[in-house]
């Protein structure tokens, strides 16, 4: 049965409804803030020029041709390759801003293709000039209007100079057409005075966006550069720790082994004991390599909680942070350390946080890390799922157990660790404490 009246209202409603939400949830709460910022100006960059088209070509132009067939024909046609301009800009703004992010090569055929809708538009309108068919001078709107797409697609592909200098040539080239079509005195000094003023709108609308936009991801890849440098600086570390573990001792064992060969081709007892005191080292060795990495691997509570903490209010999220990590083992620390690590991460790379709050409570049988954000998508990304799954590994091998939940925009984590048995007789008595950092 095909419903009809209010019941077809709301079911149509409620289609447009669910579509709305889905694309909310899709095209923006999953994007990050310079992604966020990148939509808006696209969505700006595609409006504006049919704002124009409306107040400036069509609505000017549709009301003051006068009512003969030839101006009324080269009118709308005037409105209709406005209108061609529109689309044609909306079609290759997108590879216009990426060529001026540096993500594509010069569009040059869009260029072209603007320029010459450009200069029908502008022909159309000496036409209209010559023979007078639009009354009360109100031919420089249209003007006005035709540079502007033209205009916009130029911002993004040359620079602010020679921006400049084709609109010069444009104007100069447009004085002398008026001239020579019988318009003068300060008419032609109004129609340059359009050009000049479809240059700076043009400049103001696209190409300060642009530019807001080219450092607002050039500051992003730094701090990628910034987070690749520390991460190569920690492996040069590690290197030189173990190279400087591993280098002597590696040296005085391939010595003695030398040494105790060519005691044993010669049957003296000495080369036991040479082989003793290799033995001897090789074990060293162990023991310090194992040292190096449970240092490298383990992390400090504190010290990643602190971290935590300021580089989230760097980012722009309120983050509080409460409880105190001493006295705790180092097996505990160390694991709940890498929960703080992968859940900082998550909260700058997922979503659009605006508060982060992180509470580590202790009690005499367990530890508790909780840790609460807003702005969280509703889907988990994929990079997520995989980063929680290591933290579940990673905290049963002490026992311990992660929650997530997600939901509401909110996204919580919990994790919990138990404590070792001295450290539970210790702590028997006492009530979980928060202690700000």
């Amino acid at each position: 049965m095909v419903p009809v009246g209010a019941e077809a209202l709301r079911e149509g409603s409620d289609v447009v409804g669910g579509r709305m939400r889905g694309w909310w949830k899709r095209e923006w709460r999953d994007r990050n803030k310079i992604e966020k910022v990148e939509f808006q100006s696209m969505i700006m960059w595609h409006v504006v020029p049919w704002f124009f088209f409306l107040s400036w070509a069509s609505l000017p132009l549709g009301v003051s041709m006068k009512p003969e067939t030839l101006p009324l024909l080269l009118g709308w046609t005037l409105i209709a390759v406005a209108a061609l301009q529109c689309v044609h800009v909306n079609r290759s703004l997108r590879r216009s801003v990426d060529h001026y992010l540096k993500r594509a090569e010069l569009p040059r055929r869009d260029l072209a293709v603007a320029g010459a809708l450009m200069a029908v538009g502008l022909g159309l309108a000496l036409a209209l000039t010559v023979l007078d068919g639009v009354k009360d001078e109100m031919i420089g709107f249209p003007v006005l209007f035709l540079a502007i797409p033209y205009g916009q697609a130029l911002a993004f592909a040359v620079p602010v100079r020679r921006f400049l200098v084709h609109f010069a040539v444009i104007a100069a080239l447009l004085v002398c057409a008026f001239a020579a079509a019988g318009v003068r005195d300060g008419r032609l000094v109004a129609l340059a005075l359009v050009i000049v003023c479809a240059a700076l709108l043009t400049l103001l609308t696209s190409r300060c966006g642009a530019w807001t936009l080219a450092v607002m991801w050039e500051g992003d890849r730094a701090r990628e550069i910034e987070a690749r440098l520390a991460v190569a600086e920690e492996r040069l570390r590690f290197g030189r720790d173990l190279h400087d573990v591993m280098g002597r001792n590696l040296a005085v064992i391939a010595l003695k082994s030398e040494l105790a060969v060519q005691l044993a081709r010669r049957g003296r007892p000495e080369a036991v004991d040479q082989m003793v005191e290799v033995q001897r080292i090789a074990q060293e060795s162990q023991r310090e390599v194992r040292e190096v990495v449970r240092g490298y691997r383990e992390a400090d509570l504190a010290v990643e909680l602190a971290g935590a903490q300021g580089v989230l209010d760097a980012a722009g999220i309120d983050c509080r942070v409460s409880g105190s990590s001493a006295g705790l083992p180092v097996s505990v620390q160390s694991a709940l350390g890498w929960v703080v690590r992968e859940a900082t991460t998550n909260v700058l790379r997922h979503g659009d946080a605006q508060r982060c709050d992180i509470a580590l409570t202790v009690t005499g049988e367990r530890t508790t890390l909780t840790i609460e954000n807003d702005g969280a998508p509703e889907v988990v990304p994929e990079s997520t799922g995989t980063g929680l799954a290591g933290l579940r590994e990673r905290l049963a091998m002490v026992d311990g157990s992660l929650d997530v939940t997600s939901g509401g925009g909110e996204f919580r984590l919990a994790a919990e660790v138990p404590l070792p048995r001295p450290q539970r007789s210790a702590a028997g008595t006492r009530e979980p404490e928060e202690v700000g950092l």
